[in-house]
């Protein structure tokens, strides 16, 4: 198992209301789709391993929607929803992304997979409706969870792969 692209995901800031996240995987990019799309892997990596799973909804299709809820031991209850405008299999996402916290802060998530030689580079752009949400998103700790939840799909992937 190579370590090598642990906590390796980079944020940019392309403008005032966004966040850019590239993530590269020694996968396959149908692989890489497929942990990010199937509930079964889905709660294996997008929250706190701590934390107990409530909902994993997920109708994949143009026009149906996500649904996540866990329950931490820290935090409480907390979810996030979304509904999905456009998928194009192993290659592209469109997805809006609510933090139900801050339902008036709705992001639009456009999740892209390049893959050349078997290694697939994750780009997702994160489009707020203002600054301030943006700045919220990332003031929240997104950074830090989203490396270590990267990293678990990255095990994930690996483990798939065996």
């Amino acid at each position: 198992m190579s370590m090598t692209r642990t906590g390796s995901a980079k944020v940019e800031l392309p403008s005032d209301t966004e966040i850019l996240i590239t993530r590269v995987f020694d996968a396959p990019a149908g692989l890489v789709f497929e942990v990010w799309t199937n509930p079964q892997h889905v709660q294996n990596w997008w929250t706190s391993p701590e934390d107990n799973w409530l909902v994993c909804d997920i109708d994949l299709r143009e026009g149906g929607h996500w649904r996540y809820v866990v329950e931490s031991p820290v935090h409480g209850v907390f979810g996030w929803h979304g509904e999905y405008r456009s998928i194009e299999p192993s290659h592209r996402i469109v997805s809006t992304e609510v933090f139900e916290g801050y339902p008036d802060a709705e992001a639009i998530d456009n999740l892209t997979l390049v893959e050349v030689d078997g290694v697939t580079t994750m780009t997702v752009l994160v489009q707020h409706s203002s600054k301030e949400n943006r700045d919220g998103h990332l003031n929240a700790g997104m950074e830090g969870g989203m490396q270590l939840a990267l990293n678990r799909v990255d095990h994930i992937l690996q483990d798939l792969q065996l």
